[in-house]
């Protein structure tokens, strides 16, 4: 299956690239990324990086959502956006 890296918001790349780069650092694979030599990492390292931005995200995502009550309706609303655009909820083969 093929993979899809673009950013819902293409103006996000750069933010999410440096956010990227300080969780390596805070984990400790800081040299590795900047270097950009990630063939030396294990999957398991990537991933940890991937997982942890993850982790962080989810946990803004949850902030936001206690601290707005009109945003789980906007959120709602761009679901029938998202579904109208191609999104869908079902496998491609």
């Amino acid at each position: 299956m093929p993979r899809n890296n673009q950013s819902a918001n293409p103006m996000a790349r750069q933010a999410l690239d440096k956010f990227k780069f300080e969780v390596a650092n805070e984990i400790g694979l800081g040299q590795a990324y900047q270097s950009g030599d990630l063939g030396n990492l294990t999957s398991r390292q990537n991933g940890t990086v991937g997982g942890y931005m993850t982790k962080k995200m989810i946990q803004l995502a949850e902030q936001q959502l206690a601290n707005d009550a009109n945003l789980t309706q906007q959120l709602a609303s761009s679901a029938g956006q998202d579904h109208r655009s191609g999104a869908t909820t079902q496998k491609s083969n």
